[in-house]
């Protein structure tokens, strides 16, 4: 939002028009389907002409024990999509637009490498394709997810949006001139892997000091966990003790009302991370809005807008930073669903063009 008042009018008027365009994506009776695949549940949604949720689907994204984990992740992707469409009373989908997790390449639709799911250069659109006869479209999720908070959340007024979505990893989503930025490779976006401490701690990409090594939620919960060893966070400790897997943001939102000031200042860091890596984004990009989301954001939405907003203060040029939007998301759970059914809406609208 940088610029004069014409430039900002110029901006509003072509914000009209983007919502007008949505609008016209589809014919009345038309539907599409949105799918989120994380890495723990899976999230499919249906959604009518004027992109209104008509019925949604969840499951787990895996289970234990399964001797085919390839076979079965796309069984229960086939699987979740189905119910949905059952759900809605089998209508005629004219295409599905996935939110995939893992490095992928969105031209052609093949996850290059999901360890949690066990896909490594894996077909998924050609398989969603020939299973359901419809156009598929598979991208990141948090650059789907960042995209349906550009067009349907608070942000839909802005052309230039970068997305930081903190959780077990960190994901980000970038938006240029109403464009979703994919570079040369296809994984434009993958702010969780900005060193920002040169020598930090080991990420889980080999790398040192990256932000998801100081700001994911396992980073939190590693410091946190030693806290509560050490006796210095007893809501924790009662709660969880020391496991990862169970401290997670609710609980820490949790420690932090219940007076824990030593969890509360291990989150601020972390979040403090978040926002320097949004002002070295903004120095970069110079957007009109940041949006943060992602469970430890919802769970704990004033202190990290707060400390956000405070690294962006520090870290961002004060030309660059002024007027810039600091935004939670605003659709929950259902971001990338939204994202991926606008995203193949628009695909389907290209291909009548055409």
């Amino acid at each position: 939002m940088l610029g004069n008042g014409t430039g900002r009018c110029v901006a509003l008027e072509e914000a009209r028009r983007l919502r007008m365009d949505i609008r016209k994506l589809l014919k009345p009776g038309e539907f599409v389907l949105g799918l989120d695949i994380g890495g723990t549940k899976m999230l499919a949604a249906v959604f009518d002409h004027e992109f209104r949720v008509v019925a949604q689907a969840k499951k787990k994204s895996k289970t234990g024990g399964e001797s085919d984990v390839n076979a079965s992740a796309e069984q229960r992707v086939i699987g979740v999509i189905t119910e949905a469409i059952q759900a809605a009373g089998a209508p005629p989908v004219r295409g599905i637009g996935v939110g995939s997790p893992g490095p992928l390449d969105p031209a052609t639709g093949i996850i290059i490498d999901t360890p949690n799911l066990g896909w490594k250069n894996f077909p998924l659109a050609e398989r969603l394709r020939e299973k359901f006869g419809v156009p598929v479209l598979v991208d990141n999720d948090v650059n789907v997810g960042t995209y349906g908070e550009w067009r349907f959340g608070k942000v839909s007024d802005c052309r230039h949006v970068v997305g930081i979505f903190p959780g077990t990893g960190i994901g980000g989503g970038i938006i240029v001139d109403g464009k979703m930025l994919h570079g040369f490779s296809g994984a434009a976006g993958e702010v969780g892997h900005m060193t920002v401490e040169p020598g930090g701690p080991f990420c889980g990409c080999g790398k040192r000091g990256c932000l998801e090594a100081v700001a994911s939620r396992i980073a939190i919960a590693k410091e946190v966990a030693a806290l509560a060893a050490r006796e210095d966070a007893p809501y924790i400790k009662q709660k969880c003790g020391t496991d990862l897997s169970a401290i997670r943001s609710g609980v820490i939102a949790k420690a932090i009302q219940n007076g824990e000031k030593m969890v509360e200042s291990v989150v601020r860091k972390a979040a403090y991370y978040i926002g320097i890596a949004a002002g070295n984004l903004i120095n970069i990009l110079s957007p009109e809005a940041v949006v943060i989301g992602g469970g430890l954001v919802e769970a704990m939405p004033d202190l990290y807008l707060e400390e956000v907003k405070r690294g962006i203060a520090d870290h961002a040029m004060p030309f660059l930073r002024k007027g810039v939007r600091v935004q939670v998301a605003a659709l929950g759970d259902l971001a990338v669903a939204m994202g991926g059914a606008c995203m193949i809406a628009e695909r389907i609208a290209e291909m009548r063009k055409d």
